[in-house]
């Protein structure tokens, strides 16, 4: 194996990480930010409202995306479990 092919490898694992992790991050992210605006325009601090929303918006998030996720999932292990023998060479 050389060193572009383990920085290949590398890059793919990266990027499908960002691809599976991403629908959930961003449901929180934007939820959060949201949340926070409504919570310092009232003033009202409660915790385990900020909590059960993004809950609810990951919850969402997933179920929406899913399918997709896990299609992608699926090609990128199929990718690596071809690509074992270029890698044993």
């Amino acid at each position: 194996m050389t060193i572009d092919g383990a920085l290949e490898l590398m890059r793919n694992a990266m990027w499908t990480v960002a691809q599976v992790a991403g629908p959930a991050l961003l449901a929180a992210l934007v939820v959060g930010l949201l949340i926070g605006i409504l919570q310092t325009a009232t003033q009202v601090n409660e915790q385990s409202l900020s909590f059960s929303l993004k809950l609810a918006a990951i919850s969402a998030a997933m179920i929406v995306g899913g399918p997709k996720i896990l299609t992608l999932l699926i090609e990128y292990t199929r990718n690596q479990i071809s690509s074992i023998v270029e890698i044993v060479k």
